[in-house]
């Protein structure tokens, strides 16, 4: 797979010309076999136990590569700079172990408005013996620059937990996703996008929350979240939680950073 760190150079040269268009019908590839150092250092970032069954959020970062290359390809209608990760759905028919060897393949769709501009889904799947298992859907926003409407949120419920979220989780995520987008990394950087201080990755507090459920999700269930807020580094977070749901909350404010589902 191509360098990650030139794949955001490219990203940041080209994005502007891109003048969006047609996503492309593109579908990318590749076999994985886990490495299990590497999981081990995935796990303790995101707070999961140590174990042969793979995190539900962990083929994320095994299919981020390719991700990253079909956004980045000149082809793709949108510059990689400025698109807003708002949704992540996973579901798997079955736990995964370390293992077996992964399958995986990349393909964007479902193009269309969003009452903020335009949205797009980013779908990755990963198959075992050519049998798809686990698939993994980000929805990205580009913003056209209007507020649009925005969805009505209920005040947040009292907290089952209160987390700290250190200034470096940004650095540490990114070292073991590979996801070094700028704005997660120092305040400097993050402040060239337009935000004051560097801010957590969508899918560290996701993973941190499916962590609080380790054990108690079924084998075959969907995990839907919406990523409603930025997490400004450090901060202080409610995480609330019942058997079906949670959400990550601001204990300042009582809006949300995060709402998520739990089905089967």
């Amino acid at each position: 797979m191509a360098n990650l760190l030139l794949l955001y150079a490219k990203a940041g040269l080209t994005g502007f010309s891109r003048r969006g268009g047609e996503l492309p019908d593109a579908t990318l590839s590749a076999e994985v076999v886990v490495d299990r150092e590497h999981l081990a250092a995935y796990s303790r970032v995101c707070g999961f136990r140590l174990g042969d069954e793979l995190p539900m959020t962990y083929p994320h970062v095994l299919g981020f590569p390719l991700q990253l290359r079909l956004m980045t390809d000149r082809g793709f209608p949108f510059a990689l700079p400025g698109l807003v990760h708002i949704g992540n759905r996973i579901t798997r028919t079955r736990p995964l172990s370390a293992s077996e060897p992964l399958a995986l393949s990349v393909h964007a769709e479902n193009l269309g408005p969003h009452d903020r501009g335009t949205r797009f889904d980013v779908v990755t799947t990963a198959a075992v013996a050519g049998e798809v298992v686990w698939t993994d859907t980000s929805t990205y926003l580009k913003r056209d620059g209007g507020a649009g409407d925005r969805e009505r949120t209920s005040s947040a419920p009292p907290p089952t937990a209160v987390w700290q979220v250190p200034a470096d989780i940004g650095r540490r995520y990114a070292d073991v996703s590979g996801d070094r987008n700028p704005i997660h990394l120092h305040a400097l950087t993050a402040k060239a996008f337009g935000f004051r201080r560097a801010i957590a990755h969508g899918m560290w507090s996701k993973a941190r929350c499916l962590a609080a459920f380790e054990g108690r999700l079924p084998d075959a269930c969907t995990v839907d979240v919406r990523f409603k807020a930025p997490i400004p580094l450090p901060a202080k977070v409610d995480f609330s939680a019942d058997d079906r749901r949670f959400g990550l909350w601001d204990p300042r404010t009582g809006k949300p950073h995060l709402t998520g589902a739990i089905s089967s």
